[in-house]
């Protein structure tokens, strides 16, 4: 009887229902082109479609939940202004990019959103001179290979990605994408921070990399400009801060590297003239400090501190490791004097392999790398050489203080 009553007192108004998930898509269907939408605050059903030129403002109060399928938000329009907004819930299909957010359009500007518990965070494609600013973007609790890229970059130039907080997403990927800005960026707690191929003259500057498997990974990008960040923590089995593959005419300025398996990983460049520099990086407590590696040269390293790093400096591969520059670098184990007081010391700062030959040379045994029976085996070596030593760099200018 009670039940029958209820049902009497909701047909007639005097129980209100539970509101139901308005779908989003109607709001976006009968807006005029450069309509403002500010939506009430609430939760709206997704996924839906942006396919003029609009702007969407949530204010912070706003959640689009894509219901688990698919991606929760698309725009195929230009001039898209996307602001406060929370899209979650997003499909777990990996083929289809399902994510937060897939952009398909030129000059958007995304801003100030947070995308929780969706595969893929925010994607471009093709999409030029756009800004990607301070949204906070969260992949999903799950192994860190079956996650999506926080933010990604396909056929996509002139953007903007700037202080975003990211965390516990695979990578950052730039594809076949020149000539994009990422500055002031935090990447925690992921697998590659940035991952650049085919990403011609990029600007990498002020970001914060911590807890990655690998900071900054380029293969076949020519002329990045790598400056002013903070890498820290990448302390995977072959994690680096910098890691740089058949890359030419880059430059490394003014980064901090700590506490990373290698703190830069490079080989040389396929044109000797376009060289790879590296300028007054602070690069200190990693295994090996730079590990250059393939036909040797084409380095210009040049006021870097090397500050208790197992291995400062690593070279392995054919030719001449005199083709590459070291000058004005600081290194913690230097030996030598300045009578003169002018910062430079006297002699040359000169490394050697000595029994770090044996792990350079056979893989396996750099299993046994800083044990006991090696370091006497290299103090042995050092004091009555059984083998020739290989020179593999030399500073003229060491200074005698660290810059930072």
């Amino acid at each position: 009887m009670k039940f029958f009553c209820c049902l009497s007192l909701l047909y007639l108004g005097f129980i209100p229902a539970s509101p139901a998930i308005q779908p989003l898509q109607p709001w976006l269907d009968t807006a005029l082109s450069g309509a403002v939408i500010r939506l009430p605050p609430g939760t709206y059903r997704g996924p839906a479609v942006i396919s003029k030129p609009i702007t969407l403002d949530g204010d912070g109060k706003v959640t689009i939940d894509g219901g688990g399928q698919g991606t929760v938000l698309t725009i195929k329009a230009d001039h898209v202004t996307l602001r406060g907004l929370t899209l979650r819930n997003s499909g777990p299909l990996h083929d289809k990019l399902d994510g937060g957010l897939m952009a398909e359009g030129n000059s958007l500007l995304i801003e100030n959103n947070v995308i929780e518990d969706a595969l893929f965070g925010i994607s471009l494609h093709r999409t030029n001179d756009s800004v990607v600013r301070a949204n906070r973007i969260r992949s999903r609790p799950v192994d860190i290979a079956d996650r999506g890229d926080g933010i990604r970059l396909w056929y996509s130039t002139g953007n903007r990605i700037e202080h975003n907080d990211i965390a516990q997403m695979r990578d950052i990927t730039v594809s076949n994408s020149p000539r994009n800005r990422f500055v002031g960026n935090t990447v925690r707690n992921s697998r590659r921070a940035l991952n650049f191929l085919f990403a011609h003259r990029s600007l990498v500057k002020d970001n914060l990399f911590e807890n990655n498997s690998t900071g900054v990974t380029a293969l076949n990008s020519e002329g990045l400009i790598i400056r002013r960040n903070r890498i820290l923590h990448a302390m995977e089995a072959s994690g680096a801060g910098i890691a740089l593959k058949e890359t030419s005419a880059a430059l490394v300025e003014d980064n901090e590297i700590v506490h990373c398996a290698y703190g830069i990983m490079a080989d040389s460049p396929s044109n000797p003239v376009n060289r790879i520099v590296f300028i007054n990086n602070l690069i200190a407590h990693n295994v090996t400090g730079i590990y250059f590696y393939g036909v040797r040269g084409s380095h210009i390293a040049i006021g870097n501190t090397f500050r208790s790093n197992l291995w400062p400096v690593t070279v392995v591969g054919d030719g001449d490791p005199m083709n590459d520059v070291w000058w004005g670098n600081s290194w913690d184990d230097y030996e030598g004097f300045d009578r003169n007081g002018d910062g430079i010391g006297d002699q040359a700062y000169e490394r050697y392999t000595w029994a770090d030959r044996i792990w350079i040379e056979t893989p396996a045994a750099r299993f046994f790398r800083n044990s006991p029976v090696l370091e006497l085996l290299d103090f042995l070596e050092r004091l009555a050489p059984f083998s020739t030593p290989q020179l593999i760099l030399r500073d003229m200018a060491p200074r005698m203080h660290p810059s930072r």
